[in-house]
């Protein structure tokens, strides 16, 4: 019997963007019986997107989100039992800002083998656009709902930056976008620079990185747009 093994497979941000997912990406998928995925009915349409002769119904189906212990004890025994299982985020690499880690954490104690996929991630490829620094960086996930307590997290965030020269990643609701880029010209030293990245890897990708007081001239609507933001302190 072959060894258990977790491919950790890539999905596209945006559904135009599907010649963002490398070709061999295609192979693993060929190779798995079992996929967990954060939501099922994305991700049977992404594999159809990128394997138009797939056969859904041949493959077994696990949610990550539901029932996390019993999750992971079927996880672990489909590896003891020998199959090959991909990992399927909702948007972009798995593990990163995913609960999939948790399943990917779960095979490290055990020992199998796990084999991460190079595809999109949005983190990181509105890093690497922003010209802020990619030596240093904390993804924040999100922030405070509360608008009291974003606010005072906005301030915590750039004190550090100012200190450290960390740039700080996070994300919001998409409803709430605009409110977030208010908060933050708000709150932020007229310097410091904040960075926009939206509808990455879309036709209608947007990534901008001004200091606080031009972005104050700027008009742009987030709402309801998938969006991170990144901010570093400038002297």
């Amino acid at each position: 019997m072959h060894p258990g093994k977790v491919y950790l497979i890539p999905s596209f941000l945006h559904e135009a963007g599907t010649t963002v997912i490398p070709a061999y990406v295609l192979d693993a998928v060929k190779n798995c019986s079992v996929f967990f995925v954060e939501q099922e009915k994305t991700a049977r349409r992404f594999l159809k997107k990128i394997w138009r002769e797939m056969v859904i119904d041949d493959y077994q189906w696990f949610p990550i989100h539901k029932a996390e212990a019993e999750v992971k004890n079927q996880f672990l025994q489909l590896l003891k039992a020998g199959h090959t299982i991909g990992i399927i985020s909702e948007a972009g690499c798995p593990g990163i800002a995913d609960p999939g880690q948790l399943l990917v954490q779960a095979a490290q104690e055990h020992r199998y083998t796990i084999q991460p996929l190079v595809g999109p991630s949005a983190i990181l490829l509105a890093l690497m656009a922003s010209g802020m620094n990619g030596q240093l960086f904390q993804f924040n996930g999100y922030l405070p709902i509360d608008g009291n307590e974003r606010r005072k997290k906005i301030k915590a965030l750039e004190a550090d930056s100012q200190k450290s020269g960390c740039t700080h990643i996070f994300i919001e609701t998409p409803y709430r976008n605009n409110q977030m880029l208010a908060d933050l010209l708000q709150q932020c030293s007229a310097e410091t620079r904040i960075c926009v990245a939206v509808d990455i890897t879309a036709p209608t990708e947007k990534i901008i990185t001004l200091p606080v007081k031009k972005w104050k001239q700027e008009q742009i609507d987030l709402h309801k747009r998938p969006a991170i933001f990144l901010l570093q302190f400038t002297h």
